[in-house]
């Protein structure tokens, strides 16, 4: 039996129970195997987690990726909203998604900055890929230049504050608050776009 095995099993147990309720035991049994075989893979529970959970962060990142390649021929602004109502599809459906955002919210106090460093690097990486987005879109005329950077992190920070609707609260509240909020941020993004053409240039004392 393979690690890819148990750890396939294991993310099963930690998506629906968390660390504190996953049992090795209970994984094995998934896997057909004894509770001591695992120890031949890995060192224990916390190993076990944790390679568990890099492998979720690896495969929501490839499947959003994925999400962006399938969606290139649409508007931007339809591409990133459709992201929002994507991204709960996943955590409803993926073992994987559900996993990687129970974590980022209740990560094990043992193991938080084991965790935080899986965690910062996922996020990075969605913020560059948003910046590649945007900046490609600028290129092909898609919309006019804004600062992109900016923009990214604003998406980032907007995503995290609703992304807690679908573990707190339900799909009609999580849906209720795109719906609100989407225009502020679309709109922010064209003011931005304003600010940058208008600021008058560092050094220029023409006024």
């Amino acid at each position: 039996m393979t690690a890819h095995s148990i750890r396939d099993a294991a993310l099963i147990h930690f998506a629906r129970d968390g660390y504190e309720g996953a049992s090795l035991r209970a994984i094995a049994d998934e896997v057909g195997i004894k509770k001591p075989s695992i120890y031949a893979h890995f060192s224990g529970k916390d190993d076990l987690f944790l390679h568990t959970l890099a492998h979720a962060f690896k495969d929501v990142q490839r499947r959003t990726l994925e999400y962006f390649r399938d969606h290139s021929g649409l508007p931007l602004e339809q591409r990133l909203k459709g992201l929002l109502m994507w991204f709960e599809l996943e955590y409803n459906s993926n073992a994987s998604a559900r996993f990687m955002l129970r974590m980022c919210y209740f990560p094990p106090l043992a193991l938080y900055s084991e965790v935080m460093d899986l965690v910062y690097p996922f996020l990075d990486g969605m913020e560059r890929s948003l910046t590649r987005q945007l900046q490609r879109e600028i290129r092909n005329g898609g919309m006019p230049a804004v600062p992109v950077e900016q923009a990214a992190i604003a998406f980032m920070t907007f995503l995290d504050g609703i992304t807690v609707e679908i573990i707190y609260g339900s799909s009609r509240r999580y849906k209720r608050r795109i719906e609100a909020s989407w225009p502020v941020y679309w709109h922010g993004i064209q003011y931005l776009k304003v600010e940058a053409q208008t600021k008058v240039p560092e050094g220029d004392s023409s006024s």
